[in-house]
Formats: structure tokens, C-alpha cells, sequence
């Protein structure tokens, strides 16, 4: 008798409907085959398949078994055509009504006992049921709160098999699982560090509401323990809040890696990611024998970290021009080509020099100068191109960490960011794939960043005393409209290009 079971496959982020066919005759020995390009983790779902059938009292049968995964030339990957195969055998064997089978997306591993456990990719597979127009979703209990954030698909989720075979006897013994979105949101929007906790570094900290405002990438360059990270770490409390397309595409690609917590259903702050300077390209582009989103679409909506950025390989970070420009990485290989989301916000932070403290009055540097030029020249130009903000960040003297003195908390400095970001927003609603100053091309610099009469004198005179290049000229441009906007100012005036040329360090020619 043939059966035929709807499930899914995850290629990238997104998942693609597979028929789970199933033919059991008596004719011939008894063998259990499976076709339609199975890897190693579908294959070996023979043995939990059987193994959990006859744990449950259901008599395997010894019959000629031939499993069809469509369509065949898709490659399978993962333990979560367990249950749809299961399901599949018990109903061609007519203990279910081929009928009652029909309409359901079916996903999860089983174990050898019947106990169903949960799958990666249950979001994205809820959202192609919905799309294709099922008239249900049956999964692991665990992964029902991400799969219930797809509204107009009913969502159940079940612990055991038996529990999911007696559900399709009779359907009314369950309800779909119902989840509040925006509940869920507020729940989870609550970020666990704030700028009140930083002391000193005003510099820093304006810079940071700069690049927070206008989406611009950073560098920083400092002595260790001048509070670099700290501040990196603080920066995703100050962006806009994530509206709900932003979370859903953020969880579904946490949902696909296996990084969401358990009975977590929705993603609601941007990531932050601070991948080791050993990390392999790979690990951070994304890819491998079995395709997973690197360390730049995890970060997707959010921050990526670089700490000690001249330390990570070159090929490392030459892999990041890509998702720096298109804000998406494009895995190509022999048998696909895969595009994942990665649009996110760089934050470096280096060094002065191998040691750490040139520049410093009060550690001496044991660096040489070709020791210097070297570690310097570790990060390419095309990277550093892509970089709009390049800040000093010194050690904070003793007697700023032991006063009283509170700074401003994360909430006041979003307010001021969110305001700015409302009128890139307002501005750029004709430009597609544009929203906000960071991601201005040419064309834009030239159409919205006009400086009055004595802001072009001023910066004139920079550009001849301090010798900066056409790259710094473009920059400082976008900053001085980041921060005229953080004014509420349409035009851009001197003392706002004069803070935009405080933000390029390395072009002025300090380290």
C-alpha cells in the first residue's frame, strides 16, 4: 500500500516542501530501502524509525519497505524526516486513513522510545506551510513557540508519537498552539547592558550614538583595558528597535543555526556577535559540507564584533567585502549556490601596536617601528574603505572610575537615535534597499549632503592641512549628515563637519 506524508528540507534559510512516499508490499524478503538523495543522518533514520515502532506496540512490518523523499534530486539533510516517515509507515500499513494524513507538514527526530525531539528550521518550515496552504503544522512540543509567531497556519506540537497518531484518529482531541506576538516581544526586548554603566569615555560614547544613528561601521583604536568591548557590547541597547519582520527574519536564521533557547518564540534584540580571531572563513561567511549561516547572518539586524581586529587571518576578513556592500553573502559550491541575509553594523577594535601602548604617557612601548608598521598594515585598505568611524579610545584615568558620576542611560540615547534614523528613513523612501546615511552611494552624497558656506571653508581647510583623501572626504560627508540629523538640522554646518573630521582618526594622521 502507498502512502504519501508532506514535510520539509531547510536550503539556507528557507525551507522547501519534500513528499515523503511510502510503499510497503509483501512480496519478496523483507527490506527497508530509502531513495531521493539521503545523507547519513536520514539514512540512519531506519533504525530509530523501527526501533521507535516497536517500542510503542506497533508491529514493524516485515515487508518490503521503499522510502521516496521528492523530489529526489533535493539533497536531504537532518534527523527531521523521522516522524513524517514514521507516520508514513503506519498509515500505509492502514492503522490511519491515507485521508486524515493530508494537508499536515509533519517534522521531528524521534528517539527510540517514541519520544519526539525538537528540529532546527521549525519557522521556516511553518512559514512554507502557510504558504503553500496546509491546513496545519505538526512538530516537536519544543519548537511550537517559534512555529506559532506564523499567524493563519495552525501550529500543534506534540512530545510522542503515539500522542501525534491518536491526534490524526481524531483531531478534536487538540488545540493549535496560540502564541501573543507582541506579549512576546516586550518579553524578550529588554537588553541586559547600558551606557549608565560606562565612566568616562564621552569621545567614545558620543561616537557610538553617531554610528548608532547613521548605521555607519567603526573602529577603535585603544590601549587594552580602556573599555572597548564594553562599550562594543552596549551599542545594540541604542539601535532602533526591531520591528516584527526584522525579528522574524533574525529568528529564523537563529532557528535554522539551533541557537535559539528553549521555548524561546521570537528574537527581539539585535544580535551581537563577537566571533575569536581564530575564527576560519567559513565560520564566518557561512557554508560547509552541510550548509549553516556564519557568524555575519547570525548578526543579521544587529552588531558583529571584531576585537583585536589585525590578529584575525586576512583571507578571514577579506571575506567580509561582500556583506559589508550587498548586506547578503552568496555561498556558491559545486552542487548550489546559497544567499544568506547579512546586513549588520561592524564594530573593530585594534590595538596602537603589538604591545598596546604606544601613545600611552604612562606605559612604555616596547614595539619597533617596523614592528608597528606591520601590525598596522594587517588590515586591508578595501576593509578599511568600508569603515566610516574610526575613534580613539584612551585609557580612562583613575579619577573618572572613582567618582560618582552616572552617565546617560541607553533609553535617553536610543530616543535621539530613533528621531534620526525617522528622518533617514523619510528621506530615502524612494530608495530601495537604503535606510539610512551608512548606506549612502554616491549619488546620494551628492543630493543630500550640500554644506553651507562655512562649513565647505572649514572643510577646505582640512582637506589641505591635515592631507586627507577623496575616501575621507566621502566619509566625513555622510558623518556630518549623521550628526546634523541628530540636530534635527536639514542643513549641515561647520561644527558639524568639524565633529565628523574627530571621527577620523587614522586619516588625520595619529597613528
Amino acid at each position: 500500500m502507498l502512502s504519501k506524508v508532506l514535510s520539509a528540507s531547510i536550503i539556507g534559510i528557507d525551507a522547501f516542501a519534500v513528499e515523503v512516499e511510502v510503499d510497503i508490499t509483501s512480496k519478496g524478503l523483507p527490506h527497508f530501502s530509502m531513495v531521493g538523495l539521503p545523507d547519513a543522518a536520514v539514512k540512519e533514520s531506519r533504525d530509530r524509525v523501527r526501533a521507535a515502532l516497536k517500542n510503542i506496540g506497533f508491529h514493524f512490518p516485515l515487508k518490503q519497505i521503499t522510502v521516496n523523499l521528492a523530489p529526489a534530486d533535493l539533497k536531504k539533510e537532518g534527523s527531521s524526516f523521522d516522524l513524517p516517515i514514521a507516520i508514513g509507515i503506519v498509515a500505509a500499513e492502514g492503522v490511519l486513513e491515507l485521508a486524515s494524513v493530508n494537508g499536515y507538514l509533519f517534522s521531528g527526530e524521534l528517539s527510540l522510545d517514541g519520544a519526539i525531539k525538537p528540529v532546527r528550521g521549525a519557522l521556516s518550515m511553518a512559514m512554507r506551510a502557510r504558504e503553500t496552504g496546509l491546513k496545519g503544522v505538526i512538530l516537536p512540543e519544543e519548537n511550537s513557540p517559534e512555529a506559532a509567531v506564523v499567524k493563519d497556519i495552525p501550529v500543534f506540537g506534540f512530545r510522542s508519537l503515539p500522542e501525534v497518531i491518536e491526534f490524526l484518529k481524531d483531531g478534536n482531541l487538540k488545540m493549535p498552539f496560540e502564541i501573543d506576538v507582541h506579549k512576546a516581544i516586550q518579553e524578550n526586548s529588554a537588553y541586559e547592558d547600558d551606557f549608565i554603566e560606562v565612566k568616562g569615555q564621552e569621545h567614545a560614547k558620543r561616537s557610538f550614538e553617531v554610528a548608532a544613528a547613521g548605521g555607519h561601521n567603526m573602529l577603535m583604536i585603544g590601549p587594552p583595558g580602556s573599555g572597548k568591548t564594553m562599550l562594543a557590547k552596549r551599542l545594540p541597547s541604542i539601535l532602533p528597535g526591531m520591528t516584527f519582520d526584522e525579528a522574524l527574519e533574525t529568528t529564523k536564521i537563529h532557528s535554522v543555526a539551533g541557537l535559539l533557547k528553549e521555548g524561546q518564540s521570537l528574537l527581539a534584540i539585535r544580535p551581537f556577535r563577537s566571533p575569536h580571531h581564530t575564527i576560519s572563513d567559513v565560520a564566518l561567511i557561512g557554508g560547509g559540507q552541510i550548509p549553516r549561516p556564519g557568524e555575519v547572518s547570525i548578526a543579521h539586524h544587529g552588531v558583529l564584533f571584531l576585537d583585536e581586529l589585525p590578529e584575525f587571518k586576512r583571507n578571514v576578513l577579506e571575506v567580509l567585502r561582500q556583506p559589508l556592500e550587498n548586506g547578503e553573502v552568496t555561498v556558491s559550491r559545486a552542487v548550489a549556490s546559497i544567499t544568506y541575509p547579512a546586513s549588520f553594523m561592524l564594530v573593530a577594535a585594534m590595538n596602537p601596536c603589538p604591545c598596546g601602548y604606544f601613545g600611552d604617557n604612562r606605559h612604555q612601548c616596547t614595539c619597533t617601528p617596523g614592528q608597528i608598521h606591520r601590525y598596522r598594515h594587517k588590515v586591508s585598505g578595501p576593509l578599511l574603505d568600508r569603515i566610516d568611524i574610526h575613534i580613539e579610545v584612551p585609557a580612562v584615568p583613575y579619577k573618572e572610575l572613582s567618582n560618582e558620576y552616572t552617565g546617560e542611560k541607553s533609553e535617553g540615547i536610543r530616543q535621539r537615535v530613533v528621531a534620526a534614523r525617522d528622518i533617514q528613513l523619510e528621506r530615502f523612501r524612494n530608495d530601495k534597499k537604503i535606510y539610512s546615511n551608512g548606506q549612502m552611494k554616491t549619488r546620494h552624497i551628492k543630493k543630500y549632503c550640500k554644506l553651507r558656506p562655512d562649513a565647505q571653508t572649514l572643510l577646505d581647510t582640512a582637506m589641505q592641512k591635515l592631507g586627507l583623501s577623496a575616501r575621507a572626504y566621502t566619509r566625513i560627508l555622510k558623518l556630518s549628515r549623521t550628526i546634523a540629523d541628530l540636530d534635527a538640522s536639514e542643513d549641515i554646518h561647520s561644527h558639524h563637519v568639524s565633529e565628523a573630521i574627530q571621527y577620523r582618526t587614522l586619516d588625520r594622521g595619529m597613528y
